[in-house]
């Protein structure tokens, strides 16, 4: 979806949302809330602003929340704090009802931006040519619901950050290579992690059309990468963590998968962002670390445990700008619209997309 467009159903925020007072908006966010009762459930990812997950009924990563919208089949309304394509898995896992909202339309994803329909299906006959049917796609699941029902109708499944391996360890039980999609970061991480060589990886460039990168013969490929990323955690160096020892020898890093081959090779430790949360949790009190993943996350787990010292790895800031789309503004406009019996910026994934798109997110949801 092209969330620039602009349509009677997804109109810009009105004039009268723009101006309150901080009290003003939590005044009446928590008053719509609480007057749409059982019939509301907000979820919010954790990279979203703190003044806007305060709300949330649950929080999580994008496979808690994923789980958590499929259980949400009683309430009439969702509305996500999250992103657009979470907006749709929502859509896809709860069926026609209850009715998805995300706040700002435009609360898009790059990194899912990056894997177009068009250019998979293209690549995927040049792949097919050259490989034969030995190839299962997998899509990470900040991706499209055409990318979604894809791999999908093809036999694959989606994963996340937290189930990634799993996911993997599934997929070369069924074929001798994967295509994996849009993060070729965590493909080429996660695969590794598993005792694939570089050498068995190639990066395919969709704008190109064609490979990119060959470490070795076509023949010995196990995992294919499509060139995609997180614009938030490639920015997270080698450098950066060289800055950090320095400084202080004492302090850890850990990073998010997401971030390039050679900076999770140089951190102390990596997981997702559930992971990143829990480990951090159970650190003991004086543990010092500097975190490679989105600024708000790592600023609510300063605020969550003063007994460490707990720092973003980046000197500069590294804000998920599309998350940080979903504010109170808009937040109110959607509740209070939903309240007058007119919802706004509805998300809803056609019949057939959401099929094989929940094909494979139901794959993924039945990996342990």
């Amino acid at each position: 979806m092209n969330t620039e467009t602009w349509t009677a159903d997804h109109p810009a925020l009105p004039e009268k949302y723009r101006n309150l007072s901080h009290r003003e908006y939590d005044e009446r966010i928590q008053g719509a809330k609480d007057r749409l009762g059982a019939d509301l459930v907000i979820l919010g990812h954790h990279y979203q602003r703190d003044d806007v997950i305060r709300f949330a009924d649950f929080t999580g990563d994008s496979l808690e929340l994923a789980r958590i919208a499929e259980g949400q089949k009683q309430a009439r309304y969702i509305v996500f704090c999250g992103v657009h394509f979470m907006a749709e898995t929502a859509d896809i896992l709860t069926g026609d009802d209850p009715i998805v909202i995300l706040p700002d339309m435009k609360a898009g994803c790059s990194m899912a931006d990056m894997a177009d329909i068009d250019e998979l299906e293209e690549a995927w006959e040049v792949m097919t040519e050259e490989l034969g049917d030995t190839i299962l796609p997998i899509t990470y699941v900040n991706s499209t619901a055409a990318i979604k029902a894809f791999v999908g109708r093809r036999g694959g499944t989606t994963c996340t950050s937290s189930n990634a391996r799993g996911v993997l360890e599934w997929a070369f039980a069924r074929k001798k290579r994967i295509l994996f999609l849009p993060d070729q970061h965590l493909g080429r991480n996660t695969a590794h992690a598993m005792g694939i060589p570089l050498e068995q990886m190639a990066v395919w460039d969709p704008i190109d059309g064609e490979w990119e990168e060959e470490k070795g013969p076509m023949e010995d490929l196990r995992v294919l990468l499509w060139k995609g990323h997180c614009s938030v955690h490639t920015k997270f160096t080698v450098e950066q963590i060289r800055d950090v020892r320095e400084r202080d020898p004492e302090t850890q890093v850990i990073v998010h998968p997401e971030c390039t081959f050679d900076v999770v090779q140089a951190a102390d430790e990596n997981g997702s962002t559930s992971w990143i949360i829990r480990k951090i949790g159970e650190a003991p009190p004086g543990s010092k670390w500097a975190v490679g993943t989105e600024v708000n996350l790592v600023q609510r787990l300063a605020r969550t445990h003063p007994e460490q010292r707990i720092s973003l790895l980046s000197r500069t800031m590294c804000p998920c700008l599309t998350m940080n789309r979903i504010d109170r503004p808009h937040l109110l406009w959607a509740l209070e619209s939903l309240q007058e019996g007119r919802p706004v910026n509805r998300v809803s994934v056609d019949r057939e997309t959401a099929h094989w798109a929940r094909t494979a997110l139901e794959r993924m949801l039945s990996i342990h």
